[in-house]
């Protein structure tokens, strides 16, 4: 199969087009960095350079392809003029314009838990968005929204708190339940819905692991040397105010704390403990947190 990867080496995206260049499949990995060709293809892929904001590249880009994975980049949360929800908006947009131009038939997006839901998620309405987008595609598009929990590596935002106050605080924590995930079992998941036959459309999500964030932390302390390592609930003021003092956009800021008053009151939840995927992933945060500890020590 031709498939189109987005997300260049990222953390999905990486093992992703291993696996699939693995299986023979024939790759073409999109990637806005010019310095990134070389290794994309190292893996045996083929780069293409460009911007997902052009749609015109992503369309010619796209042409020809049985599948295509679409997910929408990272971006700066400190920037004082990032309209997040616009940004998801508008390359919901550019992705179905491509994909509908390039007569792709088949789709596997990258979206996330708390998708389902059109307020409450805070910024994670920018993923729901971009679902209901890609969803006015005509019907014989087949189109999989991967909806992942939440990232092991997010817990590397809380190193730094953890070097200055021996603790993590955040407005949910403590007893609440946490699933997590790993990116390379996000990779697994995707790489089998973009080689599926399957004609329908769907929501897949995917975990690794379900903790309570006072075994999180336990895990994580273990792993740094700092056993006793506690996750407390602070107020979503206090947690507000913690991330615009270090020059958080206000902006993301509340919505990142909405987000996580949605886990803490079990709404983002609700729809991925009716629907949990059949079987977890293999990667484990005692795994993860050896990761976690060598990138701690590099913290003065």
């Amino acid at each position: 199969m031709k498939i189109i990867v987005t997300g260049s080496l990222g953390n999905i995206s990486s093992p992703l087009t291993q696996a699939l260049v693995q299986q023979g499949h024939s790759i073409t990995v999109i990637s806005s960095n010019p310095a990134k060709q070389t290794e994309i293809e190292a893996l045996g892929a083929t780069a293409a350079i460009g911007s997902l904001e052009d749609v015109a590249f992503l369309t010619e880009t796209f042409k020809g392809a049985d599948a295509v994975y679409s997910m929408v980049p990272p971006n700066n949360y400190f920037d004082p003029t990032l309209d997040l929800l616009n940004y998801y908006r508008q390359l919901g947009k550019n992705y179905k314009q491509a994909i509908s131009e390039a007569g792709v038939k088949r789709v596997v997006n990258l979206s996330s838990i708390g998708a389902n839901l059109e307020k409450g998620n805070g910024i994670l309405l920018g993923a729901h968005d971009v679902e209901q987008i890609l969803n006015e595609l005509p019907s014989e598009i087949s189109i999989t929204h991967i909806r992942p929990t939440s990232f092991f590596y997010n817990l590397f935002g809380y190193m730094g708190m953890i070097k200055s106050m021996g603790m993590i605080a955040a407005n949910y924590g403590a007893s609440d339940v946490i699933p997590w995930v790993s990116p390379k079992d996000i990779a697994v998941a995707v790489a089998e819905e973009l080689v599926s036959n399957s004609s329908e459309r769907k929501v897949r999500y995917v975990a690794s692991e379900e903790l309570t964030a006072d075994e999180t932390a336990r895990i994580l302390g273990e792993a740094i040397g700092k056993p006793d390592l506690k996750w407390i609930v602070i107020s979503d003021e206090e947690t507000t105010n913690g991330l615009v003092s270090i020059g958080m956009n206000p902006d993301i800021a509340a919505g990142l704390v909405e987000m996580y008053a949605g886990l803490h009151s079990g709404l983002l939840a609700e729809d991925y403990y009716k629907n949990k995927p059949a079987k977890m992933g293999e990667v484990k945060l005692v795994d993860f947190a050896q990761d976690f500890a060598a990138a701690f020590q590099q913290i003065n």
